[in-house]
């Protein structure tokens, strides 16, 4: 069977000189095969995403300085690998890499540690929160409990809070959800049909790729690296070659990698939204997790420089505690409305009791968020002790925000590390999980949302099984790793 033309960009031959470095190993006289190497490296990490169009052989000659006949020997050796696929007329593009993106074996027992999940536990206050909630409920019990917008109480604490962090808001503007995932899948289902394209930065949150693929939509993913951040001029040039129907940005503390986008960066990026004319859905799950200070004294919201097109979810299970499964949409009152004529295909609305339980802890001046962050940075930082103890080869940048670190490991070996640590007792979700077409073999996400010391525990045991792994496949049997 002839292989599929990619959809994804193309990759200059400049930038792709870029992105190699410096790709000849010292003292090699193989420079086809360290090319090759090189740019294998490069699809493990997820910077060349599955379907990226290869520059023409003469382009990335000049730009590398070497010979045609080099970069022959090099695309020969890479199609033999099975990572970049070729047909006559269209060019060469990278294939999937064989074997990558399958996801853990499952652990389980009493002794397991959970390390694929970012949940904390419930925030200090939620108690008294709920017994406040239990008597404002009185008030409500002779209606019939359908609230398609949510409660209007709730909806005025959020849009007071969006108001605050610059970005002006009224109770019309925001309808409640059923968490962030439930929002985004509305937006979705609304805005995307099958075979539309939906531009995601790579790596993203495993659940929102979900949610493409069973829209039937096509995610078009631009790399996001862990270093710089958002390649915006690779967004402007995906938004110009795919035309994509949507977009999906987590740009506070982003998930995985813990980077949060500059204001400078903000109004680029809403500018390449406006002249696609491309509405963006906003992932602002962690923002209030700002480990160096408020978000009031953060930048600006996305939304703010993005406008109608920006729409903007919410969610209470990081900030507040996943239990109560509370979310929001912020957008203009015309998406709203139309969200709302639309909802009645899923569900009649969320739940009384906990929109009420939510509402009062938003109005308790923002003390038990205080706590949280402190309680979150305290935990960043016996995490990455816990690191540079047991796994000294592992690197990383501390986040500013969120609730995970995105580690570098020694060599590709992720899923590989996934499965040998499921038999250590630790449950970690391999990089892979966070690629749009699998990967990021060299990289993996530690949350620090357990106590310190099950942290610490976890860590040796990562380290114990980071030593038993050995190259070579994944012979485990793979099963599913909820990931939060």
């Amino acid at each position: 069977m002839e292989p599929l033309i990619p959809l994804t960009g193309r990759v200059s031959g400049q930038k792709l000189a870029t992105l190699l470095g410096t790709w000849r190993q010292s003292g090699s006289r193989h420079g086809a095969v360290d090319l090759a190497a090189a740019v294998e490296l490069l699809v493990l990490d997820g910077r060349l995403p599955l379907g990226t169009k290869l520059p023409a052989e003469r382009e990335l000659a000049d730009a590398l300085e070497v010979s045609r006949t080099l970069i022959g020997a090099s695309l020969d050796k890479l199609r033999a690998d099975g990572l970049v696929a070729s047909r006559r007329g269209a060019g060469s593009w990278i294939a999937s890499p064989g074997g990558q993106g399958r996801e853990p074996f499952l652990a389980s027992g009493e002794d397991l540690i959970d390390l694929a999940q970012a949940c904390p536990p419930a925030i200090p206050g939620l108690v008294p929160a709920v017994d406040a909630a239990r008597r404002a409920l009185v008030d409500h019990l002779g209606a019939n409990g359908y609230h398609v917008r949510g409660l209007e109480i709730l909806r005025e604490r959020i849009a007071r809070r969006y108001t605050e962090r610059g970005l002006p808001t009224n109770a019309d503007q925001v309808m409640i959800t059923n968490g962030a995932h439930h929002a985004f899948v509305q937006v979705l289902r609304m805005l995307v049909g099958p075979g539309d394209r939906v531009l995601v930065e790579q790596p993203t949150y495993p659940n929102a790729l979900e949610a493409i693929g069973a829209a039937h939509a096509i995610p078009v993913p631009v790399s996001l690296d862990p270093a710089t951040g958002w390649d915006v001029v690779g967004i402007e040039a995906a938004l110009r070659q795919s035309a994509p129907r949507l977009a999906y940005f987590v740009v506070d503390f982003q998930n995985p990698t813990g980077l949060r986008l500059d204001t400078e960066g903000r109004e680029r990026l809403a500018a390449a939204l406006s002249r696609a004319r491309t509405p963006a859905i906003i992932d602002e799950t962690l923002v209030e997790l700002d480990l160096e200070g408020d978000p009031v004294d953060g930048p600006l919201p996305l939304g703010a420089y993005a406008g109608d097109l920006g729409i903007t979810i919410g969610s209470a299970s990081k900030s507040h505690w996943a239990g109560l499964r509370l979310g929001w949409i912020r957008a203009s009152e015309d998406v709203i409305g139309r969200l709302v004529a639309a909802r009645f295909a899923v569900d009649l609305g969320s739940p009384v009791f906990e929109q009420l339980v939510l509402a009062e802890l938003l109005d308790d001046g923002g003390a038990a968020l205080a706590h949280r962050r402190e309680e979150a940075l305290a935990l960043r930082d016996a995490l990455t002790g816990a690191l540079n103890w047991y796994c000294p080869e592992w690197t990383f940048t501390v986040p500013r925000g969120g609730l995970s670190l995105w580690c570098r490991l020694p060599e590709p070996m992720s899923t590989r590390l996934a499965v040998a640590a499921a038999s250590h007792g630790v449950q970690v979700a391999p990089g892979s999980r966070f690629g749009v077409h699998g990967g990021l073999e060299r990289w993996l996400r530690l949350p620090y949302a357990l106590p310190a010391d099950r942290l610490f525990e976890a860590v040796r045991r990562l380290g114990t099984a980071a030593a038993s792994v050995t190259a070579g496949p994944v012979t485990a049997a793979p099963a599913a790793v909820q990931v939060t």
